[in-house]
């Protein structure tokens, strides 16, 4: 079983920087392309709490033309949440997850904070 998981788009710089950090650390990862198969509420959840949030936002891409396009601007939590499960591109990348705690690898760095 891998040590961690990252939620990964092969066509994201920021997510190849982070598997790149991982690699060079020896660190076993699964790599999960949730654009194809994208999270449903429960893993959100799951994942904001490892976050220490409970904000949606915090893992929201809001710069995205879908963004715009669903209005979600100023929407409430619930509606984030149905979005985010329902449009993975929607969500920020790279999340990297590992036991009881996760950061969003933005910088890639962060994913430092997860191997100490």
């Amino acid at each position: 079983m891998a040590e961690v998981t990252v939620w990964f788009n092969p066509k994201c710089s920021k997510c190849r920087t982070a598997q790149g950090i991982l690699q060079d650390r020896g660190v076993y990862a699964d790599y999960v392309r949730y654009l194809d198969s994208g999270p449903d509420r429960a893993e959100l959840e799951r994942v904001l709490a490892l976050l220490g949030t409970d904000d949606p936002l915090a893992i929201a891409r809001t710069g995205e033309a879908r963004w715009k396009e669903l209005g979600l601007e100023g929407a409430s939590r619930e509606t984030v949440l149905d979005a985010l499960a329902a449009n993975p591109i929607l969500i920020e990348r790279p999340i990297i997850i590992r036991g009881d705690r996760a950061v969003v690898g933005r910088p890639p760095e962060r994913v430092l904070e997860l191997l100490d």
